[in-house]
């Protein structure tokens, strides 16, 4: 049976297509930015609805073209947050064959925490999974090889939210970016109180889009390699470095930072600054950077039916 996920995130549109195995057989991203404007408007825009659905469009041409029997969809923190989300949401159906799936951040939490644990050592945990999205960041914690976690918590912190809010200028003033620093350490005490096994996890693993491409700036890779990005070990000096980097960077200058994809540019040093207030909160030294996400744990999902 070949299964297929696919995720309608704030800022990237991804799909997964796996055999009966698990084993990926096509990964996807696409950048459409379903929640430009959410935070402001609490509606999907017109033009970025029009977006995602031009990517699902082109992932089940790719879906019919791989033989995909089962495939679930999800969205999240954009879609949480739109009151038009439905128009979105019927589109996506008739497209796809089924209705995108509203995931609560504790629900979308697990699910990517499954996918990202699923192939690491429980000795080397507890871990702490921090899946950095464009409208809301989730944290969870557990023992990983398979195991549920402990607990989730998702907060309304991600690089496009944060962006959107508190970083307006080209590049950031120095206040904007003490600014938005401060507010995500305010959502971190939050994260602390409500999940205070966080502060006991041995292991920080880094998921999403921000997380990864950091890693890929750090190492210069002029294009994109998944095995030298998987479980590549992100130091803290090495997240404080590029996040310096990126924020005293104008954008026409910021783009030409190899690694870095040019729909990221506006957004990288929101999501530069929540990982690295992650990583001084917590007191972590190293992240371990992971591309096993939501998207995996969905297909474990429906290979486990």
């Amino acid at each position: 049976m070949t299964v297929a996920a696919i995720d309608c995130g704030t800022n990237s549109t991804r799909l997964l297509v796996a055999d009966d195995r698990g084993r990926a057989l096509e990964r996807l991203m696409r950048i459409t930015r379903l929640g430009q404007g959410v935070d402001a408007t609490g509606r999907l825009a017109p033009q970025a609805i029009e977006r995602t659905l031009l990517v699902l469009r082109e992932y089940r041409a790719v879906m019919d073209r791989l033989g995909v029997e089962r495939v679930r969809m999800t969205a999240t923190s954009a879609a949480r947050d739109a009151e038009n989300r439905d128009e979105f949401f019927d589109a996506a159906r008739t497209i796809v064959g089924v209705a995108p799936e509203l995931l609560p951040g504790a629900e979308e939490g697990r699910t990517a925490f499954r996918g990202a644990t699923a192939d690491l050592d429980p000795a080397a945990g507890p871990f702490l999974v921090v899946d950095i999205g464009g409208g809301s960041t989730e944290f969870i914690v557990g023992p990983g090889g398979g195991a549920d976690p402990e607990g989730v918590v998702s907060v309304d912190i991600g690089c496009v939210r944060v962006t959107e809010k508190f970083l307006t200028s080209d590049p950031p003033a120095p206040e904007e970016l003490s600014q938005t620093v401060s507010v995500v350490r305010d959502h971190l005490d939050d994260v602390a109180r409500e999940l205070p096994a966080a502060k006991d996890a041995r292991c920080l693993v880094g998921l999403a889009g921000t997380v990864t491409t950091i890693a890929a700036v750090e190492q210069g890779l002029v294009e994109y390699d998944r095995e030298r990005i998987h479980h590549f070990v992100l130091t803290k000096a090495a997240a404080e470095d590029v996040f310096r980097t990126l924020a005293t960077e104008p954008a026409a200058q910021r783009r030409h930072n190899p690694g870095l994809e040019p729909e990221r540019v506006d957004v990288i040093v929101g999501g530069a600054a929540i990982l690295v207030a992650i990583m001084r909160f917590f007191d972590f030294d190293e992240c371990l950077v992971s591309e096993a996400d939501i998207l995996d744990g969905l297909v474990m999902s429906q290979l486990a039916d």
